[in-house]
């Protein structure tokens, strides 16, 4: 382990307790609210050298370490985009700190615009795959063979199996779709949202796509569910902007928890 990820796993340990996690959750623009359901103790980013420094708002920067619904779960209350200083490996260090703390699957979320008029503001998508439509990735410069990581089965079937009986379980629709991940920060233009549906994508973000590779380089199983803030640029005559996402994200946060609750409660 590099002295890095020791110091700081000591550091959290010390804090949280030796317990070892067994779930990762990266809450996505206005889902931080999940984490102060969490039963344990909220570290601030700052607090660990190494984590990102969180420009976004909408977004809660604490790891919290504790209980949710009988499962020991990490909690990343933010994520660092790659529109924010340029790294599309901004987490790496939080993702191999939570490997080593010994959880085998991360869950992220995050919001995103819908490709799809079935699937409107609110609405969830579960990924079953996604479009790197950015063409950046953060394994770059991973000087390793371990870099070339494969992608096959990115989006794990087992986590995903449970995530679609959860929210069965307590009533919520969820389809599978394609996320394409867009750079950022401005958004989409309509003739980039008909590229992307051309490629294949149901829903197109800012985020997510980094943390699945990294996840997978790192030897995690992961899922990842878009909570639907908007119809993408040219599928509606809304007026899409960063305030109308948080203001939207809340919609499909309430569904979101119900599902993660339950599945929780399937993993403890």
């Amino acid at each position: 382990m590099p002295d890095q990820t020791a110091t700081l796993v000591g550091q959290i340990q010390a804090r949280a307790g030796s317990g070892p996690v067994k779930l990762g959750l990266i809450l996505g623009s206005g889902l931080g609210h999940l984490a102060q359901a969490v039963q344990g103790v909220a570290i601030p980013y700052g607090e660990l050298p190494g984590f990102p420094h969180i420009g976004v708002s909408g977004h809660n920067p604490h790891l919290v370490i504790g209980d949710l619904e009988g499962c020991r779960v990490a909690v990343f209350g933010a994520r660092e985009h790659y529109y924010e200083n340029g790294n599309s490996a901004a987490m790496r260090l939080p993702l191999t700190v939570l490997k080593a703390l010994g959880a085998e699957a991360l869950i992220a979320t995050n919001a995103a615009g819908s490709l799809r008029p079935d699937m409107r503001p609110g609405d969830l998508m579960l990924l079953n795959d996604h479009i790197n439509f950015s063409g950046l990735n953060p394994l770059i410069g991973e000087k390793t063979d371990a870099r070339f990581v494969p992608m096959t089965t990115a989006h794990d079937a087992k986590l995903r199996a449970g995530l679609i009986a959860s929210a069965q379980a307590v009533n919520v629709a969820l389809p599978e779709g394609v996320y394409a991940w867009y750079s950022g920060p401005s958004f989409e233009t309509p003739a980039e949202i008909r590229a992307i549906k051309i490629l294949g994508g149901d829903a197109v973000g800012m985020s997510t796509v980094p943390e699945v590779i990294l996840a997978r380089f790192l030897g995690l199983r992961v899922a990842a569910i878009s909570a639907i803030t908007n119809m993408a640029a040219g599928m509606s005559d809304e007026q899409i902007s960063h305030a109308h996402t948080k203001a939207m994200a809340p919609l499909g946060a309430a569904k979101l928890e119900q599902v993660l609750r339950h599945f929780l409660r399937t993993q403890a």
